[in-house]
């Protein structure tokens, strides 16, 4: 990472730059690493009380002492990539939030209390796209006596749309205590390169809702408090497909106007490496064209570097980062 000009490194960025991409180097605190520097490239999102806030690609924020800051600059954004279909970070959360949807919902001015037994986080968590109505700890008190009013944690999925919103959300939980986890993308790709990705075999066979092999294969809904309501909600959505090579492979799809969802994607070990993950998302594709979607999507954590390499090579780019708070254990 190159910053110096004639062999001297510069800060040539200020409180001015917030909201563009950044390179900034800074001392390390040298009695918990031995390197001298640490480098980070993202959005600065803030620059507020000598702390600087900069957000990296994978939603991730990492903090830089204004003090510690030895140098900086303002980057271009990042090399332009094929990009997935064009769409809004909120009309894309609102299609996730359908295609596995909650078992009961509720609202709080434009946020969504989601709850669903404690399957997944993505069921049960707050989805603040837009304003509460209220102020921030109070909203946030209000979430958090909802959740406990069904026996669940409260936890907020971070990802409003509004940086300053998002800052704000998450420094407030951060407060607070509230733990961040489950780091993700929301990644977007054109529908018909994906169905065409793998000929029709005829092994993969398509049904409306999940059947007890399929559920056996996907493992998860019986590790649960409540097992009803995790199958409630792989059966949910506007239109659910659910594929399986029987005993090898599974996947789940929600056709949901322009657009596909595509979750749930899970293949034996012993037939693991034979195409089979792609001959599933291919069938579901070609089904989700039949319906007339255009457009894919799906959900992965950062970690799962496997499976992003797979999405990476079906044409999957990334749209935007998300993570979750949970409030601590008591």
């Amino acid at each position: 990472m190159e910053f110096t000009t004639g062999g001297r490194l510069e800060i040539r960025i200020s409180s001015e730059d917030v909201g563009k991409r950044v390179s900034v180097r800074a001392l390390n605190d040298r009695t918990r690493s031995p390197e001298r520097f640490a480098d980070a490239v993202g959005v600065l999102t803030s620059w507020t009380g000598g702390v600087l806030r900069i957000t990296r690609r994978d939603g991730r924020t990492v903090e830089v002492a204004e003090d510690a800051l030895v140098a900086g600059k303002v980057v271009p954004a990042a090399p332009a990539r094929r990009r997935g279909p064009a769409a809004t970070l909120r009309e894309l959360q609102d299609v996730a939030a359908r295609g596995w949807p909650a078992t009961e919902t509720g609202r709080l001015g434009d946020w969504t209390l989601r709850a669903a037994g404690g399957f997944t986080a993505r069921a049960n968590s707050a989805l603040p796209l837009g304003r509460s109505g209220l102020p921030l700890p109070e909203a946030v008190d209000r979430v958090t006596a909802w959740y406990h009013e069904r026996g669940l944690p409260a936890r907020v999925q971070i990802t409003t749309g509004d940086p300053a919103e998002d800052e704000r959300l998450d420094a407030e939980l951060a407060a607070r205590g509230w733990t961040a986890e489950r780091y993700a993308l929301m990644r977007t790709a054109a529908l018909a390169p994906l169905a065409d990705a793998a000929e029709d075999t005829g092994r993969v066979l398509l049904s409306r809702a999940p059947d007890e092999a399929w559920l056996d294969a996907y493992g998860r809904t019986e590790n649960t408090a409540n097992p009803g309501a995790a199958r409630a909600v792989l059966a949910g959505g506007p239109s659910v497909w659910c594929a399986s090579v029987p005993g090898a492979a599974i996947g789940r799809c929600v056709v949901d106007g322009r657009w596909a969802g595509f979750a749930a994607l899970e293949v034996s070990p012993e037939h693991r490496r034979k195409g089979l993950a792609t001959l599933v998302m291919a069938a579901l594709a070609r089904r989700a064209l039949d319906e007339g979607a255009s457009a894919a999507y799906l959900q992965v954590e950062t970690g799962n570097a496997g499976a992003l390499a797979f999405y990476d090579r079906l044409g999957f780019t990334t749209h935007h980062a998300y993570h979750y708070r949970r409030e601590p254990e008591h």
